[in-house]
């Protein structure tokens, strides 16, 4: 079958609702700062109502503004998610077409309401989301999409998914279909507690069906029970054919075998650090499905992650195809 899509990701379909707020806002809420909090929909509700009028709201979830990042910067995407049959799963889809990108998923009836994150955004950059998951984790293995999945180059794995067990054989599902097809695997870890709440399955998940794998340096190490950052990736070289790093202030490093690439951070002001390892993820996808050599994706990948920090919003705001041609990127 004749590849159609640079990558289909699959993952959690959130409409995100972010707002500039001051430290006090998140004590008066009860928010934990700097982390992801996963709520119900009355604290959804009550959240989205206190959070200030002056906000954006846009199609989102890790995997969704990844693919949104390499649309920007001229990729073919798809997404596969799942949305509620209400206004707001409505407008999620309507907004990933509206940047290009094919979706797939039948909408949920009778269940959850389509999955919102109400993220809080502190004067130093830091995000506190506040996620309530509803349909979004209802995707199961019959939603995959075979067609879609066997005409991309490469698949694309949020581990915010999963955490229902229908998620996690959905991951699974996917992946074969991938690999049967001839096509590559990628996956993100996520967060760190995404690691500590499923390690033992994602290091399952890596070893047996992942080509790549992206993690920050916090994710790493707890994925490999160790404080100890060489010897992490030592792990990750026997586990995966390629690991992208990311190491805040000290940039990015990719290992793929005994080789390794390692790019310096793009200086830019932090103003919303929401959205960074997405586009890192992006630009990196970005480089490896258009024959652009390991360090380049490296130093796209930071690119992208840098464009995204100094402005509100999980996704670019600008063509990311011209500032990178900008910078020297021959794509």
């Amino acid at each position: 079958m004749p590849v159609k899509y640079d990558v289909v990701a699959l993952g959690n379909a959130i409409m995100d609702v972010i707002a500039q707020v001051d430290d006090d806002f998140l004590i008066r809420n009860d928010i934990p700062k700097a982390r992801t909090n996963l709520i119900d929909e009355a604290r959804a509700e009550l959240l989205y109502n206190a959070l200030p009028a002056a906000r954006l709201e846009t199609s989102g979830g890790s995997a969704g503004n990844t693919i949104a990042g390499l649309r920007s910067l001229g990729g073919r995407g798809a997404f596969m998610g799942k949305v509620a049959d209400d206004t707001i799963g409505k407008a999620y889809v309507a907004d990933m077409q509206t940047i290009g990108v094919d979706f797939f998923g039948s909408p949920l009836i009778n269940g959850p309401t389509t999955a919102r994150s109400m993220i809080a955004v502190t004067p130093d950059g830091e995000r506190s989301m506040n996620t309530f998951l509803g349909a979004s984790t209802e995707f199961a293995a019959n939603d995959v999409d075979v067609r879609a999945v066997a005409e991309g180059e490469w698949l694309y794995l949020e581990g915010y998914l999963f955490d229902k067990p229908a998620a996690k054989t959905a991951f699974v599902h996917a992946s074969e279909v991938a690999k049967s097809s001839g096509r590559k695997v990628a996956i993100t870890m996520s967060d760190v507690f995404c690691v500590d709440r499923h390690r033992d399955s994602f290091v399952h998940l890596v070893r047996t069906h992942c080509d790549l794998v992206f993690a920050n340096e916090a994710e790493l190490l707890a994925l490999y029970q160790t404080e100890d950052f060489d010897e992490a990736v030592t792990q990750i070289r026997a586990d995966s054919q390629i690991a992208a790093i990311t190491r805040s202030s000290k940039g990015s490093v990719i290992v793929s075998g005994s080789d390794t690439w390692v790019a310096p951070v793009t200086a830019a002001p932090v103003v919303d650090a929401t959205g960074a390892g997405d586009q890192y993820a992006a630009g990196v996808l970005y480089a490896i499905t258009h024959g652009l050599s390991l360090q380049d994706a490296a130093r796209l990948g930071n690119l992208c992650a840098g464009e995204v920090i100094s402005h509100i919003g999980p996704r670019p705001a600008v063509n990311m195809r011209e500032l990178a041609t900008a910078a020297g990127f021959k794509l």
